[in-house]
């Protein structure tokens, strides 16, 4: 069986430990992985900060710069050619979907697609106070700021975050169209700060339904990603025990990614995986 890190990050990410990529890989080697995929946060849409609400420094330091490019293609295209003999290495790009962004999104993913192999469409932004888009995954402080409107009726804040999940799915964003769908429940990375349900209620788990029929129409994939069992208000994986269950019962493949922005996170988490096998 092929032992895969589908989900990581690299030294030019903003929000990360800054740490030598080439570290990560022989990290992951070390650790018997056979397959790595280099998925770095695509630079976001130029127009974006006009819709933006929220600490600045949560823009600054979500994503890639769009100077940023060529640099994370020279240093990538590096890496798979000393480590060809070891491991096989993919490269693409963790994109957000953001409402309202979809021309440019697609625009971007035909810029990209043909130099890429393995691509993560994710939401780490939805549409909060001030008719504006908030992150979700910034900081506890900056989440209160956004969606404190909805902290006495939880379950329907992850209504709001699932519905935009459906519309991320749901969107024809072209031939180049992301085939995985990154940590589908980061609506939840606070959870225990703020004291919310671990688990989804009847009405969102018919909303999950639909989105995962989409999935395994268009034979996509979810990111099973650990990095939230080590996030000190979540303590949970993504997608969490009730979607993973629904994934798994359909027939939809699970991805592992440990989400690594630090040498130490790569493949962490990994054993996990086992306990969810049929």
């Amino acid at each position: 069986m092929t032992k895969i890190d589908g989900h990581t990050h690299t030294e030019l990410c903003p929000h990360g430990s800054g740490e030598k990529t080439a570290a990560m890989i022989e990290r992951a080697i070390q650790l018997g992985f056979d397959n790595y995929c280099i998925t770095e946060h695509a630079p976001l849409p130029q127009r974006f900060v006009t819709d933006y609400r929220g600490d600045p420094a949560g823009l600054t330091t979500a994503s890639l710069s769009w100077k940023q490019l060529d640099e994370y293609f020279l240093l990538t295209d590096q890496l798979k050619k000393f480590y060809h003999a070891q491991i096989k290495i993919s490269v693409g790009f963790e994109v957000d979907y953001l409402p309202g962004y979809e021309t440019e999104i697609k625009e971007f993913l035909n810029q990209v697609g043909p130099k890429t192999e393995q691509n993560i469409l994710s939401i780490h932004f939805m549409p909060g106070k001030e008719a504006g888009l908030w992150c979700v995954d910034y900081t506890t402080t900056d989440f209160a700021a956004g969606f404190s409107q909805w902290f006495d009726h939880p379950q329907e804040l992850y209504r709001r975050y699932l519905r935009l999940v459906l519309q991320e799915v749901t969107t024809d964003l072209g031939e180049f169209s992301p085939q995985r769908l990154g940590h589908l429940n980061l609506i939840q990375k606070y959870q225990d700060y703020f004291h919310f349900p671990n688990e989804f209620d009847q009405e969102n788990l018919e909303l999950i339904h639909e989105i995962l029929l989409s999935i395994k129409q268009q034979h996509r994939e979810l990111d099973f990603n650990t990095a939230g069992l080590y996030k000190p208000y979540c303590n949970d994986f993504y997608p969490g025990k009730q979607i993973t269950r629904m994934a798994q019962q359909m027939g939809i493949p699970l991805v592992f990614g440990s989400d690594a922005h630090a040498i130490v996170e790569v493949g962490r988490g990994w054993h996990l995986q086992s306990s969810y096998k049929h």
